[in-house]
């Protein structure tokens, strides 16, 4: 059966920026997890980051310039937190190297796992298209990523391979 990667927030863990959760409550993720098919992550716990942290947010960019070195990731302080969202994302993909993932579920918005919208940088709460590094580099190798209201597209991707 397939491994499925799912953001840890997702899955009701404390580790989003604020100490909080993102529980998504789906059908289809209960079934994954009944099956033991979900792999939780967060990349920017996994890459040491306290939970809570500051909001960050991508400057000049999204994931793709953050991977090629155009673009940072900063808290609203301007603390310059790149390297670590750098190592969370390789983390990430390490997870699925291990487990043979192919698939991915990860929380929208996030500088880290954002699959189509991310904030724009500003913190003013405004969106943009853009995914994050995360998210990015994932795709980049493979990894078919979907945020957290895709999940049927997730699931019909999953019966596909």
């Amino acid at each position: 059966m397939e491994k499925i990667l799912v953001s840890a927030c997702l899955l009701g863990k404390r580790v989003r920026y604020d100490g909080g959760a993102k529980m998504l409550s789906s059908e289809i993720l209960s079934q994954w997890q009944a099956e033991s098919r979900v792999v939780p992550v967060c990349p920017e716990v996994d890459a040491g980051l306290p939970t809570p942290r500051a909001p960050a947010e991508i400057i000049a960019g999204d994931g793709s310039d953050v991977l090629a070195g155009s673009a940072r990731v900063v808290d609203h302080r301007g603390k310059n937190l790149t390297e670590a969202f750098l190592k969370g994302a390789s983390l990430a993909l390490q997870l699925c190297r291990r487990h043979g993932i192919k698939v991915a579920v990860l929380t929208e918005h996030s500088p880290s796992c954002g699959s189509a919208q991310i904030y724009d940088g500003s913190f003013s709460g405004t969106k943009r298209p853009g995914a994050g590094v995360t998210a990015t580099l994932l795709r980049q190798h493979g990894v078919r990523v979907y945020g957290q209201h895709e999940i049927v597209e997730a699931q019909r991707a999953i019966q596909s391979l």
